[in-house]
């Protein structure tokens, strides 16, 4: 069991350190709301882990994974929406939001929605989950319990790999806000975001 545990901690840390979505929104988020906003959107995917998690550990991501109709509209609506969020992006580049803004006008699109969404939305994290947990499960072991346990130390794992991008995003916070320099990371950003819904749509 421990020989399992350290083989799949390094699996999953290099997995975590990989960008995705999950990085991009969170860094969305530090870009329109600063550390807070960078936070919510945090929490937001680490419950959307979590959620996965479990139901991989339930067999529902199996379920998934065998109904291609089920699996291809969850991946069309997740498709949009990270296109969406990369539009939105786009469209907003280099801009300071408002303190008198509305909330409801980035009520799906921003904070903790934006993060849990962007992985409720993508089938490829269930199945991710359902297809990578119990290879690493030790024969003898029940794989519900033992899926439940590996998944637990990859959202640990997602949580301290934020935290540090965190940590860091505070003290560069005057650097991200420069118009110029806000400009070009919103532009990458949407950019990035809109491939990634473009490859989900199309894979």
């Amino acid at each position: 069991m421990l020989v399992s545990l350290g083989a799949f901690a390094i699996a999953a840390t290099l997995i975590v350190l990989l960008p995705g979505p999950d990085t991009l929104v969170v860094i969305r988020g530090l870009l329109r709301g600063g550390r807070s906003r960078g936070l919510s959107t945090t929490l937001g995917v680490l419950c959307g882990l979590v959620l996965w998690v479990a139901a991989a550990s339930l067999g529902l991501s199996a379920v998934l994974r065998a109904s291609k109709i089920g699996y291809d509209i969850l991946r069309a609506v997740g498709a949009a929406y990270l296109i969406w969020l990369g539009v939105l992006a786009l469209r907003t580049r280099g801009t300071v939001p408002s303190t008198t803004d509305s909330p409801r006008r980035e009520l799906l699109g921003s904070g903790y929605v934006a993060g849990l969404l962007t992985d409720l939305l993508n089938p490829k994290v269930g199945v991710f989950f359902v297809t990578f947990l119990p290879s690493f499960v030790p024969q003898g072991y029940p794989v519900g319990a033992t899926c439940l346990l590996f998944g637990a130390i990859f959202v640990v794992l997602t949580g301290l790999y934020f935290a540090v991008l965190l940590a860091l995003a505070q003290r560069v916070t005057g650097w991200m806000t420069e118009p110029r320099i806000r400009r070009r990371l919103d532009t990458v950003t949407g950019t990035v975001l809109v491939g990634l819904g473009l490859r989900l749509a199309i894979d």
